[in-house]
């Protein structure tokens, strides 16, 4: 039996993504370990006649799938299965186990965002069977997105080209939704930047301020520093924020001055910058204490936007295929933490992240509304019929 066949007398089975997403729940895959959900996607997209590529670094596991249908566009869906630990003792139910109740399935990754893949394989399934003829389409799936993300994404973005694969667009399906699935979509992510100030004052007796340097009193002059810088790329919905994350004294006694204080600090920013931009402008902000501190840089992720426009816009096919299926149009936003996205972004790549409500995402009982579940798999499905020219 051909794969077309096989898969069409499965029907009932492989286009089902609500028995998709519980299946991938019950694969505890904590950041970085797949624990058998790349295994099983690879499974099933060499099944439906994907040409499927499986490579490991430092532990994470990395899917690439490609689906050529004839010349055309290049489009791709990205993801990933890993998930934060979940704490079994404070749920209604095993994190693992996908348990619907009230309409809703609970587990690890419900929403972020084991969801979005199971709906994106139910998409699928509509797209082989509709026969496109022409376009390329990938699956692009790491286990390493909530971690570092140093050896997923990015590892992947670096195989696609140095074989030379140049995406026209990528959907990403984070969970973006506020209250029902569709009514929000990114179309690019801040960047992030962390930093650590280590201030060094002078010690000495409370008594004789004049004899010493309040470390204390310099790391508050810094926090209001950074409040007060003028981020002036900022564009309506790409906010630039900065948010103090911790004021550290290691001083037990109350009649001594502190010689020694630690300050840290996030910035969320606009696409306007790039990390050396923010640090720059950091920078001049702290120059009146710059003898008293030291600044050490982490974690630098930088943005990405996505305007429109180009081979596939895909901004205007989402909000086409949400206005299908929901009868109403999406709000663009680039709100929230970093996504693999950044790695796919460039001047050709359009990068777009659609997905279901993201309000339980990391927390105790973390759930989509089958509902939800539902009506992203159809903006997934009509997304694909409009990318690939289904008639």
């Amino acid at each position: 039996m051909s794969n077309a066949a096989r898969l069409t007398a499965n029907a009932s089975n492989l286009a089902d993504e609500l028995a998709y997403l519980q299946q991938l729940i019950r694969f505890p895959s904590v950041t970085p370990n797949e624990a058998g959900a790349i295994a099983w996607l690879d499974q099933q997209l060499t099944l439906r006649g994907f040409s499927c590529e499986l490579f490991e670094c430092q532990g994470v596991s990395n899917l690439i799938a490609k689906y050529e249908f004839g010349p055309g566009n290049v489009f791709a869906f990205c993801g990933h299965i890993d998930v934060v630990p979940a704490a079994a003792e404070r749920w209604r139910c095993d994190p693992f186990a996908g348990d619907i109740i009230d309409g809703e399935i609970y587990g690890r990754g419900a929403a972020d965002m084991k969801g979005g893949v199971a709906a994106m394989l139910a998409a699928t399934d509509r797209l082989l069977a509709a026969k496109p003829t022409q376009g390329q389409f990938y699956w692009l799936i790491t286990s390493d997105e909530e971690g570092e993300a140093e050896f997923g994404s990015a590892d992947i973005a670096k195989h696609l080209q140095n074989q030379g694969v140049r995406l026209d667009a990528c959907l990403v399906g984070e969970p973006t939704a506020d209250l029902r699935a569709g009514d929000t979509i990114k179309n690019g992510r801040r960047g992030a930047l962390s930093a650590r100030i280590s201030v060094k004052g002078r010690a000495g007796h409370v008594a004789y301020p004049e004899h010493t340097v309040n470390a204390a009193h310099i790391g508050a002059q810094l926090a209001v520093a950074l409040q007060q810088i003028h981020w002036h790329k900022d564009i309506e919905g790409s906010k630039t924020t900065l948010q103090v994350t911790g004021l550290h004294v290691p001083n037990s006694l109350d009649n001594l001055v502190p010689a020694q204080c630690q300050l840290t600090f996030n910035v969320r920013y606009s696409h306007g910058y790039r990390s050396n931009d923010v640090q720059d402008m950091v920078n001049q902000a702290l120059a009146p204490w710059l003898n008293e501190i030291e600044v050490s840089w982490e974690r630098p992720c930088e943005p990405y936007y996505t305007s429109g426009g180009g081979d596939i816009d895909l901004i205007a096919v989402l909000e086409s295929a949400i206005h299908f299926c929901t009868h109403s149009y999406p709000k663009l936003s680039t709100s929230g933490g970093t996504s693999d996205g950044r790695f796919f972004a460039n001047e050709h790549t359009q990068v777009v992240e659609c997905g279901v409500p993201n309000h339980t995402i990391h927390q105790d009982n973390e759930r989509v509304a089958v509902a939800d579940l539902n009506a992203i798999t159809d903006i997934y499905a009509q997304t694909l019929k409009q990318v690939f020219a289904c008639s």
